[in-house]
């Protein structure tokens, strides 16, 4: 029988026992979404917990995946096993992950040591697929002990990734100011960890200068975490320990002053408000439709009945 026959419990066995092929397509049903799909995910949330998810996230051209392939090569370096979900835009006929990351990241494809993942935004503004907790909580359950999230550039800040990262590096390059000039007050409030890359150009002081103001300016209270600024390039590996040493220092914080617990229950808490949003708007496409619905819009549309009591008369069914 192929992989694609295999029923959920089967993949998600063989996945355990270290099949790529079975883990690839674990992660295709969790992008399709169907019950295949809550199937991956009820057998995957109790064997996670113990993984930790880094978001490396901002503008365009910043070299994030350039980052994140240097942060692979220093993580594999100290014998450490990655699970890496790049989130590309959708293509507008087909849904699926266009930019293919994991095109830039072939050093590391033959890795056993490395699992990377492309994932479509299906037209997600906030940058991250909706199927991206689950996805993360699969590789969490396989026993990735580390996953990276790097989030599609669109011209906009991803600060959504601050939703699914447990810590999350905020990308930028020397002279950012006017390029993401409107986004700034969303950069300060997502980033654990700032990375001013491509440090061989002109304009890293001032860059650094500029972010160490905008924290002292900003409404951290002193005894939190305050977000450091490491110089990378991500094209040579410079910085990249440095860079790295800060993402543990932050887990270190958070684990000890409890953040790490607010933040993971505060995600739950979405997740499952996500959840129940998608099937109540699956459950109101089936309702907006028939002849009942076609009548009633008729008679909306006529002024016979107004729009709230004909809500009132297709969710009845629903309410009662």
């Amino acid at each position: 029988m192929s992989r694609r026959q295999l029923p959920a419990p089967e993949l998600f066995q063989a996945a355990l026992d270290g099949d790529r092929s079975a883990l690839a397509r674990l992660l295709s049903l969790i992008e399709r979404g169907d019950d295949d799909a809550r199937t991956v995910g009820r057998l995957a949330y109790p064997r996670s917990g113990s993984g930790y998810t880094v978001g490396l996230t901002g503008a365009p051209g910043a070299g994030k995946s350039t980052l994140t392939s240097s942060i692979i090569g220093h993580l594999r370096a100290q014998d450490l096993e990655i699970a890496v979900l790049a989130i590309d835009p959708s293509s507008p006929f087909t849904g699926g992950a266009i930019l293919g990351d994991r095109v830039r990241m072939q050093d590391h494809a033959t890795d056993p040591g490395v699992f990377i993942r492309s994932m479509a935004t299906r037209g997600h503004l906030g940058g991250l697929s909706l199927a991206t907790p689950e996805a993360v909580r699969l590789l969490d359950a396989i026993g990735r002990k580390w996953i990276l999230v790097e989030t599609v550039g669109v011209g906009q800040v991803e600060v959504e990734v601050a939703g699914k990262a447990d810590t999350t590096v905020v990308v930028v390059n020397p002279g950012w100011g006017d390029s993401v000039q409107a986004n700034k007050a969303g950069l300060m409030e997502i980033a654990d960890v700032f990375v001013i890359n491509k440090a061989d150009r002109k304009g890293v002081e001032e860059t650094s200068r500029d972010l160490m103001q905008m924290l002292d300016l900003s409404d951290l209270p002193h005894d939190s975490w305050r977000p450091p600024i490491v110089p990378t390039v991500a094209s040579t590996g410079e910085g990249v320990p440095e860079l790295w040493e800060a993402v543990l220092a932050h887990r270190a914080y958070a684990e000890q002053s409890g953040d790490l617990r607010e933040r993971r229950e505060f995600r739950l808490g979405e997740e499952l408000r996500e959840i129940v949003a998608q099937r109540l708007g699956r459950r109101a496409r089936q309702i907006c439709s028939g002849e009942r619905w076609d009548e009633l819009t008729a008679e909306v549309i006529e002024r016979v009945t107004d729009p709230w009591t004909a809500a009132d008369e297709m969710l009845a069914a629903v309410d009662a």
